[in-house]
């Protein structure tokens, strides 16, 4: 899921969050937030559904089937 973390880090950092805020948001540590970034963990469904609807993007998006 290489393409996640980039992405993820994009929608982020184009929102002006820190990753300690995203984590505070969806109740997951700095650290996590972090990982994920660098895809060296995944995160649940249940999070990438709070995070699709956070950004307000596509599950398709975030995994880098879709441009939007």
């Amino acid at each position: 899921m290489k393409i996640f973390g980039e992405r993820l880090k994009e929608l982020r950092l184009e929102k002006g969050y820190t990753q300690n805020q995203i984590a505070k948001i969806i109740n997951v540590s700095g650290n996590t937030i972090y990982a994920w970034e660098n895809d060296k963990q995944e995160p649940s469904m249940h999070t990438l559904l709070k995070l699709s609807e956070m950004f307000n993007v596509s599950l398709d998006y975030l995994f880098g089937k879709s441009d939007f």
